[in-house]
């Protein structure tokens, strides 16, 4: 069985969906695997790497998905690629519902199986397959870098001899994965971290990163899907949210949003009145910017200064630590692949909670 990576040429992406690790386990399990020559070199995974985990290098793309059963991607396919495509094949890249719908349109008129990264069920047997998991940790701690970075200021305390300097204020808007790794990287670069999430199980998450957790009576027991995320609130707890985060908003130095709800719009969390009322000089860093944005203000892969508050609309952050996120969304995609390849042979069963949750076309069917 032929498994093709192909190399990304969306605009900022430098990330592969296959690193030359699990090339070589698959290799070593009876699949051949076809690299697109310089897919993997922004990464910092050159083909010589490839080759010597037992890669076949391809010359260009219509070669390699003319050859390949499977295709990996990171980022979808556009719709001249999708024509690339042999009928019945598999595709395997995220393919987010919001920008998707052409893409998977076309994909089921060739009769291509598609399978969506994103849409990994949140049950424990899915959870090393995890896209967004192990994407959002990237964020997280990117997100930290870039605001640090635009601040005017130290995150840590210091003591100089020009007197000691105390320690930056950072608030983190949701505790999901990315929040909680945010959290954990301003706490090891020396900040004072608060964070406020509505979901029972994050307070204590929260306070085990030695943060503060703020507004824990807004907390409440059914606040979280059973997917593990936030549900969208009503409109009197909405304001109550809002109410909490305003008051503590005024003192913090570095805000980190990271609220989302599948299927949505991103909730608006930080209002125009209250980036007003921050000091200037603090800095927003909007990780759910590609959502709408977590802040009235923010505008996606844009950075804006509002009042002196400099607000910056993070987009893809992953792409931006190429080396680790394709490592960690390589082993996401070989547990994929170990899971739907038995004895070399590939195995769409519709019937498995996994598969039947990834599936978005099948057959000429839109999932």
């Amino acid at each position: 069985m032929n498994i093709g990576v192909a190399k990304e040429r969306a605009a900022g992406e430098q990330r592969v969906a296959l690193g030359p690790e699990s090339a070589a386990k698959l290799v070593k399990g009876g699949a051949s695997v076809l690299v697109e020559r310089g897919a993997g070199a922004a990464a910092g995974f050159p083909d010589a790497v490839f080759e010597k985990a037992g890669a076949s290098l391809v010359d260009d793309a219509p070669t390699l998905y003319a050859k390949s059963a499977i295709v990996l991607r990171v980022q979808p396919p556009t719709l001249e690629e999708t024509r690339l495509l042999p009928e019945g094949s598999v595709l395997i890249s995220s393919m987010p519902a919001a920008t998707s719908a052409d893409i998977v349109k076309a994909l089921a008129a060739r009769r291509v199986t598609a399978f969506a990264l994103e849409k990994v069920p949140r049950i424990t047997r899915a959870q090393s397959m995890d896209m967004l998991s192990s994407q959002s940790t990237v964020s997280g701690y990117k997100a930290v870098l870039l605001g640090a970075a635009a601040l005017p200021k130290f995150l840590p305390s210091l003591t100089t001899a020009a007197g000691s300097i105390p320690p930056a204020r950072v608030f983190v808007l949701g505790a999901g994965v990315a929040g909680l790794q945010a959290i954990a990287t301003a706490r090891r670069l020396g900040a004072v971290v608060s964070a406020f999430d509505v979901r029972a199980a994050a307070a204590e998450q929260v306070m085990s990163l030695g943060a503060t957790f703020v507004a824990s009576d807004l907390v409440a027991a059914d606040a979280e899907t059973k997917g593990g995320y936030a549900r969208a609130q009503g409109e009197e707890e909405r304001e109550r949210t809002l109410a909490a985060i305003g008051r503590h908003i005024v003192d913090q130095d570095l805000v980190i949003t990271t609220a989302l709800i599948p299927g949505r719009a991103a909730p608006v969390l930080i209002t125009k009145a209250m980036v007003e009322s921050m000091r200037p000089g603090s800095v927003i860093v909007d990780l759910a910017a590609e959502a709408g944005g977590n802040c009235e203000l923010t505008k996606p892969n844009e950075t804006i200064q509002v009042a002196g508050v400099t607000i910056i609309g993070a987009v893809n952050l992953p792409a931006t630590v190429p080396f680790h996120a394709s490592q960690m969304l390589s082993r996401n995609v070989l547990t994929l692949l170990q899971h739907l390849i038995k004895d070399n042979a590939l195995t769409i069963d519709l019937d498995d909670e996994i598969t039947k949750a990834m599936v978005v076309t099948h057959d000429g069917v839109v999932e």
